[in-house]
């Protein structure tokens, strides 16, 4: 048994692994541990108290991935409900020939399966962090009047920092029966645009897990992940046979053939059907979180890197 997930998953890991050790399945084990993230006002990257769009809606995503059946379930722009994952499990495992449900429909469905709501998805906290963002596009300090009519995109581009365009929490899981699941759950960009979608929830993207070969999940600019397919590219690139860390390294060296003028940062967590760990990062310093059922604890690993060179707007960035 193992789990691996981004170090912000270190609030649910442990939860997650005593699960497993209960009985329970991988996809049981990826869905208590994003759980918790999700719950986690300090996490501003995901689910409850997340950072919000421009318009300051909280707009939630999430994916899980069956690698026994290949089959998934996913929800992206979903508002009131702050359990964005286990939403995202039941549009697999209902009788629904969906894998993706978004928006007003995301939310129709949590109601009608009796998902947790909140009504209050945000605290005064991150408003006055949203309030103090938008202020800062003013000269005058104060904040811009917001209506259906107010052009946004100005906005987005002077409130988008790319450091916050990263947040994510992933998990992977390997059961007692060598099942493996996969899952990601985001509030997105801090101030994006509304209705913007980036990796989480689309598979193949930023989540993939196949029972034959192994397993990948993304945080990063999603944007990036998208258009590379770096989920499923890393997991194809085991299924033709390469390496653990070759995939890992050919899936995030593909992201450098990528032209635009927004190309940010990236990072992946991965396993293979043996039980294999690997986290990269196109940045240093960054790290991952693995637990096996002999462990008590989780143990913080360093990522490789794997550099990618960054633009933003037109401008190179280190």
């Amino acid at each position: 048994m193992l789990i691996i997930a981004s170090s912000n998953g270190a609030i649910g890991i442990e939860a997650a692994m005593r699960a497993l050790l209960k009985g329970g399945s991988a996809l049981d084990a990826v869905e208590i541990g994003i759980r918790l993230v999700e719950a986690n006002p300090d996490e501003h990257s995901v689910g409850y108290n997340g950072y919000p769009n421009i318009v300051g809606e909280l707009e939630l995503d999430a994916s899980i991935m069956d690698g026994r059946s290949l089959n998934s379930g996913a929800v992206a722009l979903m508002r009131g409900f702050p359990y964005a994952i286990s939403v995202a499990r039941q549009v697999m495992e209902r009788e629904l020939p969906h894998v993706l449900l978004a928006g007003q429909g995301a939310e129709r469905f949590a109601r009608e399966i009796g998902a947790e709501q909140r009504e209050e998805t945000l605290t005064e906290e991150i408003r006055a962090v949203w309030r103090k963002r938008l202020a800062s596009t003013k000269e005058s300090g104060d904040i811009p009047d917001l209506t259906d009519e107010t052009p946004l995109l100005d906005l987005v581009k002077l409130t988008t920092d790319p450091e916050r365009v990263l947040g994510t929490v992933n998990f992977i899981a390997i059961d007692s029966v060598g099942d493996i699941a996969s899952g990601v759950s985001t509030s997105g960009w801090a101030w994006k645009y509304p209705g913007r979608i980036g990796d989480s929830p689309i598979i193949g993207a930023g989540n993939f897990a196949d029972n034959r070969y192994g397993a990948c999940a993304c945080t990063g600019m999603g944007e990036m992940a998208i258009r590379a397919g770096t989920a499923r590219s890393l997991v194809l690139y085991l299924k033709m046979g390469l390496s653990l860390q070759e995939a890992a390294r050919r899936a995030m060296e593909d992201l450098r053939d990528l032209a635009g003028d927004y190309i940010g940062g990236m990072n992946l967590i991965a396993l293979n059907k043996d039980g294999q760990r690997i986290g990269l990062s196109s940045r240093a310093g960054g790290s991952y979180i693995y637990q096996t059922g002999d462990m008590d604890s989780y143990q913080e690993c360093e990522r490789e890197v794997v550099t990618i060179p960054m633009r933003w707007g037109g401008e190179a960035r280190e």
